[in-house]
């Protein structure tokens, strides 16, 4: 089968590898309809997360028809139509029966290959799904495929960090980032409540999106956050942040932005060695920060929902290519070029 392989750092390629096939009774294998380019993804891209073997088939988010299932598969049936989180998960363990899927005791990852134990990734013609029925869900009735892929990743995501921040009824929420996560926790967090939403960037698509979507913009480029943060709050700051960029700048941001006895949820994927704020600014200002892996399986159930009132969110994707197009597509989205917000492949 054709996919789009890691070969090594800002080096993709359109690739032939093994056909994905069932290894153990609780597999399934999706024949995928529709992949997506995650931000993180970019991670892996760019050598910023090392140690992925080359060849390794990329993405971890995906939708598909169910071609084929193991023989202790039982929920889940061949020509069933699903979605997938970015993570396995066997539903059943302390941390998935605790609602935190994402660090299943026996989960892996779509789309990483170490020294030859892992799992391939979904931007391929088909791919390998382990533990499929309590990993896998139906796509539900009525919600456009583009719309309901979201939901694997950036929309659980965006959720899983706007509720975490506070979002909920006469909140004052900051998103600092309008890529596709940070774009979802704006959608979230006015789902949840939210008196207003301030979204922060650069990128005029990207903040026109963020309006769209019910956020106030603000172009840091033209105006200081902060200032414009304490004017809407007479003088105090957000009640809540959702830093979705995952840079030590990001991290400043937000401090800055959050008021005494505040929020900072990072939900953007950090790299650095050590926090950018310090533990006696986050005493002085009794903050709380909280970060980590959405578990995107369980915030599926929570965001499913939402999308069945109708709520079409495929204008995030700027950019459908196909597979073999999809050394273009890295380039183009890590470059922020042709006004890039998130591509789809289509196998």
């Amino acid at each position: 089968m054709r996919a789009l392989v890691f070969q090594d750092v800002k080096q993709l390629g359109c690739e032939s590898i093994a056909d994905a096939a069932i290894v153990d009774p609780g597999d399934a294998v999706v024949q995928v309809r529709l992949a997506a380019v995650c931000g993180s993804d970019l991670h892996i891209y760019r050598g910023h997360e090392a140690g992925i073997d080359a060849g390794t088939a990329m993405g971890h988010e995906f939708v598909g028809e169910v071609v084929a299932v193991g023989k202790d598969v039982e929920r889940i049936r061949v020509g069933d139509q699903v979605l997938a989180p970015f993570t396995t998960s066997c539903g059943d363990c302390f941390y998935c029966r605790g609602g935190l899927t994402a660090r299943c005791e026996r989960g892996q990852l779509f789309g990483w290959v170490e020294q030859g134990e892992g799992l391939h990734g979904g931007q391929a013609e088909a791919i390998r799904v382990p533990m499929a029925d309590s990993t896998l869900e139906r796509l539900p009735d009525g919600v456009p495929v583009e719309t309901a892929l979201l939901a694997g990743d950036v929309l659980s995501t965006g959720c899983f960090g706007a509720e975490r921040a506070g979002a909920g009824p006469g909140a004052t929420i900051a998103v600092i980032g309008c890529g596709p996560v940070g774009l979802m926790a704006v959608f979230s967090a006015v789902r949840l409540g939210a008196a207003r939403v301030f979204a922060i960037d650069t990128v005029p698509e990207r903040l026109e999106q963020a309006r769209e979507l019910g956020a106030e913009p603000v172009d840091f480029a033209a105006a200081s956050p902060p200032e414009v943060l304490r004017q809407a709050t007479h003088g105090r700051g957000a009640d809540g942040v959702v830093e979705a960029v995952g840079t030590p700048q990001a991290t400043r941001g937000a401090v800055d932005l959050v008021r005494p006895g505040g929020t900072i949820a990072a939900v953007g994927v950090h790299n650095e060695p050590q926090f950018a704020l310090s533990p006696g600014e986050a005493y002085d200002k009794n903050l709380t920060y909280v970060a980590g892996r959405c578990s995107a399986r369980h915030y599926m159930d929570r965001v499913i929902p939402w999308l069945r009132d109708g709520v079409d969110l495929g204008g995030i994707f700027s950019h459908r290519l196909s597979l073999e197009e999809g050394v273009h597509a890295y380039r183009i989205f890590d470059e922020k070029l042709e006004g890039c917000t998130k591509v789809l492949l289509k196998p």
